[in-house]
């Protein structure tokens, strides 16, 4: 099974739009004022959907990879960008910083490489 498509739930999409553009994805569909959708690497897209309200104490959790991690987010801060948590070593062996989206949407940008899919302790 393959994970195509992950869509989040915002209260303004275009606001949202100009979020996750400046964290560099690119926009393939606008359908404003209700829907956006971007493309990430690979064939996975990434899309926004608007809501009157964001569920309640219940953000979702978005995890984008990058190559360099402390240099996206060194660009990230230079924009004014507010973190959370600045790259860090985590005991899972990645590499994480944390920010939240406009709808308050947390989003981990981070660099696992080989780890994200096999661990040391992955199921044989």
């Amino acid at each position: 099974m393959n994970l195509n498509q992950v869509t989040i739930s915002v209260t303004d999409v275009e606001r949202s739009i100009r979020f996750y553009q400046m964290l560099g994805l690119e926009m393939i569909v606008e359908a404003l004022p209700h829907y956006a959708r971007f493309i990430c690497d690979g064939d996975a897209t990434f899309s926004l959907h608007k809501v009157g309200k964001p569920p309640d104490g219940s953000a979702t959790w978005v995890y984008f990879e990058l190559d360099d991690l402390d240099l996206f987010v060194q660009s990230l801060l230079s924009k004014g960008v507010r973190f959370e948590e600045l790259p860090n070593d985590k005991p899972w062996l990645w590499r994480e910083a944390r920010l939240r989206d406009p709808d308050d949407n947390i989003i981990i940008l981070y660099h696992a490489g080989e780890n994200r899919r096999n661990p040391p302790w992955r199921l044989k």
